[in-house]
């Protein structure tokens, strides 16, 4: 009751935001009505904490023979930090945007209120079909809000391509429910089988962008800091979430290659977003990154460096993609923000680095430097003041509803490192936690000192340089337009003058064969 309780306020804020900016586009307390909404909502998540778990279990489906599983949402202390972390990046998002050039905007914030409903029900999804129909539903969102802003042409061809890519993470997310149902066990995520947990880690990892590496998002929209950033970390929480819950891989082969793809995936995402010339631009190697890392903890039996990722990337992050005003003590402030992702004991990443197997030394360089770079872009996205909007431009209400905005995620973050889940209050690896920020230090120090590291694009680099992965994606999305065309070609045949002579001898040509099969001795 308490689950639904909270998605049915939230899917009533959503429609009578769309409501009212239809019957009465300027009426003057909109903005409030969404932040009460969003209010309600995080309180309602926060007071969950104390009634886990909590489930939602709809009826089953007609014929069961065919429907194994019905609907089904649970809360407890794996899901419960990204619930909240979640409603709190919502609240935050409907704040801040008091200072946005497109307020008051209640379409967007209508459309980001539905976004964080369908973001909570994909983390406490319970099981397969569920998980499914929630995905779908994202995908659908954001294909839907890519293409009312994208010209068609070329970039259409590209969103297309990322929908396809996620279709497939879809796929393989069925098919581990295939191969659970094989061994006779239906597949739930309280307690997967071992051999379902690759099918689940490559679903997630498509979806993100790590496996295979290839940027998984096209152009920003131009709602680039409210919607967007919503539209983006909820995307990537949907996915993180399943990290949390895959069982440890009985091949060892199969976890060294994927250990490594991740390992080179958390490296390369490091480096770009530390290069990065503003905090949008580098945004998809922050979400590469921060997910590439949380397979790392995932593969090596560490739910909760997972967890501890994965929330750090939404609360973390979540403070530099809403912050769009400038103000010199505020922007140090910012970097309390570090600690999100600097596993250092009593944060929520103090477990990232506490990796139970220790038979694979070899990554540790990459795994540290991966995260020293996304510290140190941290760091020079925080206290950046180009292209932010100068305090002194706004009136003094707009500032400290952001202000409260800024705090409520930066507050969230310090909390969930020593209250709340399982992963809070813990020491973790002191000794590579230290190493990883004296690097980052080291990386920010030297910054404006060497101009080959500096963070920005090199010389070196060509603007549209492709990854491998890129180069796959291209390929595929070669071999789309081709079969398009090769459909066109046969579609305009048939349909021409000749299309019925063509038909007839097609028929006549299976009679022949078919006849030459029953004659055969």
């Amino acid at each position: 009751m308490f689950i639904l309780f909270t998605l049915i306020e939230l899917a009533g804020i959503a429609f009578f935001l769309v409501i009212i900016s239809q019957v009465r586009a300027r009426f003057r307390y909109t903005w409030l009505i969404a932040v009460g909404g969003a209010f309600l909502a995080w309180v309602n998540v926060f007071s969950w904490r104390g009634r886990l778990p909590l489930s939602l279990v709809f009826p089953p489906w007609e014929p069961a023979a065919l429907f194994h599983d019905s609907l089904s949402f649970t809360v407890n202390a794996v899901t419960w930090p990204f619930v909240f972390s979640l409603a709190t990046f919502l609240l935050a998002t409907i704040l801040t945007a008091i200072i946005r050039e497109n307020f008051p905007a209640p379409l967007p914030w209508a459309a980001s209120f539905v976004l964080g409903g369908l973001g909570l029900l994909a983390v406490m999804a319970d099981n397969p079909v569920t998980l499914l129909m929630v995905w779908a539903a994202i995908d659908f969102a954001e294909l839907l809000a890519h293409l009312r802003q994208q010209e068609v042409g070329e970039t259409s061809d590209k969103i297309v391509t990322v929908f396809a890519v996620r279709l497939s993470g879809i796929g393989m997310l069925f098919w581990a429910s295939m191969v659970s149902l094989s061994s006779g066990t239906p597949l739930n995520f309280q307690d997967p089988p071992p051999q379902a947990g690759l099918f689940l880690l490559i679903s997630a990892g498509l979806r993100l962008g790590v496996l295979p590496l290839h940027l998984p998002y096209v152009s920003e929209i131009n709602i680039r800091r409210g919607f967007g950033s919503m539209l983006r970390l909820v995307s990537a929480a949907s996915s993180l979430i399943i990290l949390a819950r895959i069982p440890r891989l009985d091949s060892p082969l199969g976890t060294t290659v994927l250990l490594t793809l991740s390992a080179l995936a958390a490296t390369y995402a490091g480096w770009k977003w530390y290069r990065s010339s503003d905090e949008l631009s580098g945004r998809p190697f922050w979400l590469i990154g921060c997910a590439s890392l949380a397979i790392v903890s995932s593969l090596s039996a560490n739910p909760l460096g997972a967890i501890g990722w994965g929330c750090g990337l939404i609360l973390s992050g979540g403070v530099l993609f809403l912050t769009s005003v400038y103000r010199k003590w505020v922007n140090r402030l910012l970097l309390l923000g570090w600690l999100g992702l600097s596993a250092l004991p009593f944060t929520i990443t103090a477990m990232s680095l506490n990796l139970p197997d220790m038979t694979y030394y070899a990554f540790w360089p990459f795994l540290i430097l991966a995260q020293a770079c996304l510290l140190a872009g941290y760091a020079h996205h925080a206290v950046r003041p180009s292209g932010r909007v100068a305090s002194a431009q706004l009136d003094r209400v707009s500032l400290y509803a952001f202000y409260l905005g800024v705090a409520v995620l930066m507050t969230v973050l310090l909390l969930l490192g020593i209250w709340g889940w399982d992963g809070a209050f813990k020491v973790g690896n002191v000794t590579l936690a230290l190493l990883t920020n004296v690097l980052a230090i080291l990386l920010v120090w030297l910054a404006n000192r060497l101009p080959a590291i500096t963070p920005f694009r090199a010389n070196w680099l060509r603007p549209e340089g492709l990854s491998i992965g890129e180069w796959f994606f291209r390929i595929l999305s070669g071999i789309y337009q081709l079969v398009g065309r090769i459909a066109s070609v046969i579609t305009d045949t048939l349909e021409g003058e000749g299309g019925i002579m063509w038909t007839i001898l097609l028929l006549v040509s299976i009679i022949s064969l078919l006849t030459q099969g029953s004659t055969a001795p």
